[in-house]
């Protein structure tokens, strides 16, 4: 089912009378899927508004991602949240949608410096497993009515309501950017080095370390203050060896699209997980595992493991030991999501139950969370 417009999408979900299966692009099937109807929301686009002075962009939830950030880049602007591109980790094709990104909370290495995806939700527009419309929230940040549901449809994975139209804060891109690598730190020399780089005072947009011992920081913004920093960061850094800077535009944004979608991962054999940890637990975290290959992001609040297939039990028991959470992308077995405190599940069940009273939504996508 591919309603073409939201009345009709509400239309579908009233009269609907057994679980459907949500989709935006399909690039991101993860967790459960329901056996139901698959209801699609790719013809739910087209930018509806976007005033670049006032850095806001209204779009329907079936719009193409590529389609927005090429109008954004025409105006030197971009989604500062930096969604990545799960087809390569996960082998899946189709066109990413900007309703997904939402759905998924998709944020990427710049998290670390803006905030996710949710931080730049103004407002959307979602129809609830009951079929009726709901708006919630604004096209301004200083519009804050309802902002509470905003944030919640951002990683509620379709289970609350189906989005058809997300508004959002953009930013200007930058005009200049660097990378500072360090090489040949083990894991925890390396978190204590982007933890000390992050901590200082030269805006770090990206802090990650590679399998390789491979170092990396990225610094954004005019040339001169990114050459400043950049030396500024070399000193500060000096402790951990010498560092190296890269400033060719191409290189860089290879550098973090890489890191962004997880591109050491790609077309390997294994299990995906993602874990979100405190950055100082994260080595001792994969060492306790021993079997397991590690991309840390976020200065190593999270990190991406590539495992062999039926670890699960034993990833979920170290990452809850430290108060993480692991969420499985891709193998077999087991619940995706990291089981919810039972408060937290309570709560969850209630949401579920006010917005899907029938339990019709992708019923089981998020069973353990």
């Amino acid at each position: 089912m591919t309603p073409k417009t939201e009345a009709e999408l509400a239309e579908t979900i009233r009269g609907a009378d057994a679980p459907l299966r949500v989709i935006g692009g399909g690039t991101r099937p993860i967790g459960g899927a329901s056996n139901g109807a698959i209801l699609s929301t790719s013809t739910l686009r087209g930018i509806e508004l976007y005033e670049p002075g006032a850095l806001t962009l209204v779009v329907r939830a079936g719009t193409p991602l590529e389609e927005v950030e090429d109008a954004l880049a025409r105006e030197g602007q971009r989604l500062a949240f930096e969604p990545m591109d799960h087809r390569g980790l996960l082998g899946t094709e189709g066109t990413p949608t900007i309703g997904g990104v939402v759905a998924a909370n998709v944020s990427g290495p710049r998290r670390v410096q803006v905030g996710a995806c949710r931080d730049f939700l103004l407002g959307v527009r979602f129809v609830d497993g009951a079929g009726r419309i709901v708006k919630n929230g604004g096209r301004v940040m200083k519009n804050v009515t309802g902002y509470d549901l905003v944030k919640l449809m951002a990683g509620s994975y379709g289970t609350l309501g189906v989005l058809t139209e997300v508004a959002l804060k953009v930013l200007p891109a930058p005009p200049s950017a660097a990378t500072i690598a360090l090489r040949g730190l083990d894991d925890a020399q390396a978190v204590r080095a982007l933890s000390q780089a992050l901590g200082s005072p030269f805006e770090i947009s990206g802090a990650a370390h590679l399998p390789g011992k491979v170092t990396l920081l990225r610094i954004e913004g005019f040339a001169d203050s990114v050459a400043y920093r950049a030396g500024r960061l070399r000193d500060l850094l000096a402790g951990f060896g010498a560092a190296e800077v890269e400033q060719d535009e191409g290189v860089v944004a290879a550098t973090w699209q890489g890191i962004r979608d997880v591109a050491a991962f790609h077309g390997r054999e294994g299990d995906v997980w993602r874990l979100s940890v405190k950055p100082s637990d994260a080595p001792g975290i994969v060492a306790a595992l021993n079997d397991v290959e590690a991309i840390y992001d976020w200065g190593g609040g999270l990190v991406w493991l590539l495992a062999p297939p039926g670890r699960g039990q034993a990833i979920r028991k170290a990452v809850a030991a430290k108060g993480g959470h692991a969420t499985r992308l891709r193998g077999e077995g087991g619940d995706a999501f990291h089981p919810l405190p039972a408060p937290v599940a309570a709560l969850q069940a209630r949401l579920r139950q006010r917005f899907d009273p029938r339990g019709l939504l992708n019923p089981g996508l998020m069973a353990g969370a």
